[in-house]
């Protein structure tokens, strides 16, 4: 059986920098009736869980280290029994949250996770932090953009370890390239394409 993409929309806080907001965070899996990958499972591990099933979920793979996205994750991990992955550069978020720890293993990019007969691809996209990564799902038409890239233009750059010209230059060298018609499943809100972002993000070159 082919790959399939779910969301499951879940909802708690953001902290960062003495602050604290409300968010609602998208939760993607991807796989098949046997196994999955989950990507972010933010807030409710249980719920998350009871989403895969049965299935086996063959790892967490984080977009990044801010804790409305990882918070949860080992919770989630443990429930399913499934490593917790994250690009290093996003150490200093992660113990944060875990000190003195790390995720179970690292995401580099180019790094590809198969699952269902499709390929995840990490893309390293800095910018709202350090190790932020997408992947890609070409043979799907999609990529998991997790806060690198929303429907109405880049994720957040007014806090720490975040940089706005380094996130538009992510953005146009990493995802403006995939093809126009790709869909950007976000870490928050709805989706949106790469056409649908493309002048937005030329703009906002232009004015760098």
């Amino acid at each position: 059986m082919s790959a399939r993409i779910e969301r499951l929309v879940t909802s708690g806080t953001f902290s960062l920098d003495g602050g604290t907001w409300d968010v609602d965070n998208n939760v993607w899996i991807v796989g098949d009736d046997a196994e999955v990958y989950v990507i972010d499972p933010a807030h409710d591990a249980a719920a998350i869980a009871a989403a895969v099933g049965e299935r086996t979920v063959k790892a967490v793979l984080l977009t990044h280290g801010h804790d409305d996205h990882i918070r949860y994750a080992r919770d989630f991990a443990t429930l399913v029994g499934a490593p917790v992955l994250m690009n290093p550069a996003d150490q200093m978020l992660w113990e944060d949250i875990y000190p003195g720890t790390t995720p179970d293993g690292t995401i580099a990019d180019g790094d590809v996770f198969e699952v269902g007969g499709t390929r995840l691809t990490a893309l390293h996209t800095p910018g709202h932090s350090p190790g932020s990564t997408c992947f890609y799902a070409g043979d799907l038409g999609t990529v998991f953009s997790g806060d690198t890239l929303f429907n109405g233009g880049p994720g957040a750059t007014g806090r720490s370890y975040s940089d706005f010209p380094t996130i538009v230059e992510s953005i146009s060298e990493r995802l403006m390239v995939l093809p126009a018609e790709t869909v950007v499943n976000t870490g928050h809100g709805e989706s949106t394409t790469v056409a649908a972002e493309a002048a937005g993000i030329t703009a906002a070159r232009d004015g760098l």
